[in-house]
């Protein structure tokens, strides 16, 4: 689920050295929750307009974790 989060930010920002993923462990409710990092100059190409990017990406990514049962948040830092 790591790799997927950082493709799919690597191919939105201009400086794709910047992206960070980072990934807390589960908490008391088994949610997993993935921290995306780029450089502030790409925050906006991460969130998109009215946040429809940033939308698209947790909606791929929830698909991708209910494939394997996980529950999981992605915060954008």
């Amino acid at each position: 689920m790591k790799e997927l989060l950082e493709t799919i930010a690597r191919g939105l920002v201009e400086n794709k050295d910047a992206v960070q993923v980072e990934v807390d462990q589960p908490d008391e409710e088994g949610v997993v929750v993935y921290h995306l990092h780029v450089a502030p100059e790409d925050m906006g190409r991460i969130i998109g307009k009215q946040g429809r990017i940033a939308k698209a990406i947790r909606v791929v990514m929830r698909a991708g974790a209910s494939r394997t049962d996980q529950r999981i948040a992605v915060e954008i830092d």
